[in-house]
């Protein structure tokens, strides 16, 4: 088995085509089949439903593509420390995030871009679940989540405390209280996030506590949506305050405290623990601790 055949196999996995595959690899048909064949063997197990025209993978074809993605991702990394070891100029940093954690993102990232301009900097957008996997299959060298993994492999450096905010428009009664309870939230209609996550569980359950109705009159796929609906008067919200620090601060909206509901994460930054990081990455955490400290 080299890297050239798993090559070919992720390529015959997404293009979903052995003729496809070939032209994307440059390859003939024959050879990309060949190489196939050659897997197949080795393993002594087929790697693609032959009675299905799409490029259908087997259980033993997925559990090889999985281990040939990652192995991709280190030929890559690879490439790209040795370049990095020749020239300490440059280089290229990839940040996996979700819609929450990537506002975490906004006060560091031009601290870092002032001091590393020539760093070329891609932020991912993951599911949350998903981001510790993608640090361990080198997807991503540094990961913003709010919980902390249970992977012993992962290291976990805690940056920000967040909270629970309720968001109102400023010119709503609610708009001149800082401090307000469950109970006087009960004629209120919310706008909700629909993806399902422990804090909407606790928010329920709090307001199932105190015996007051949460009247959901909406729920949206984004917290971006949420926040423009309540600047619309369509409704209040309860979302991480991070994530309206903007809007706040330019008197877009006003932030709540609850105080049934002081309910508090942490966002931490995680990477592979025991790894030799870029240069990048180990200058995207010195200015994070700085920012920390500070």
């Amino acid at each position: 088995m080299d890297l050239n055949q798993l090559e070919v196999l992720i390529a015959v996995a997404q293009e979903k085509s052995f003729s496809r595959a070939a032209d994307s690899l440059h390859r003939t048909q024959p050879a990309v089949s060949q190489a196939i064949r050659r897997l197949e063997t080795e393993i002594g197990e087929p790697l693609f439903d032959r009675s299905s025209k799409d490029g259908t993978l087997t259980a033993a074809g997925r559990v090889l593509f999985d281990l040939a993605q990652q192995m991709m991702n280190m030929r890559q990394h690879a490439h790209t420390t040795i370049r990095e070891l020749k020239d300490v100029q440059r280089g290229k940093l990839t940040i996996s995030a979700n819609e929450y954690t990537v506002m975490y993102l906004l006060p560091i990232l031009p601290v870092f871009r002032e001091r590393h301009s020539h760093i070329k900097i891609e932020v991912k957008r993951s599911l949350a679940s998903r981001i510790p996997s993608e640090i361990l299959g080198r997807d991503a060298e540094i990961g913003v989540v709010s919980f902390k993994p249970n992977d012993k492999a992962i290291a976990v450096m805690p940056v920000v405390t967040d909270e629970l905010a309720l968001i109102v428009r400023p010119d709503r009664p609610l708009a001149r209280k800082e401090v307000v309870s469950v109970r006087e939230l009960g004629a209120e209609s919310f706008i909700a996030h629909n993806v399902p996550s422990p804090y909407r569980e606790r928010v329920v359950q709090t307001f199932e506590k105190y015996k007051t109705p949460l009247n959901i009159s909406m729920e949206l796929p984004t917290l971006e949506s949420i926040k423009r609906f309540v600047e619309q008067g369509m409704g209040v919200a309860l979302v991480p305050r991070l994530t309206a620090q903007t809007e706040i601060a330019r008197g877009q909206l006003v932030a709540l405290t609850v105080k049934e509901m002081r309910l508090e994460r942490r966002l931490n930054l995680v990477y592979r623990k025991g790894a030799t990081l870029s240069h990048a990455a180990r200058a995207f955490l010195e200015v994070a601790r700085e920012l920390q400290k500070s």
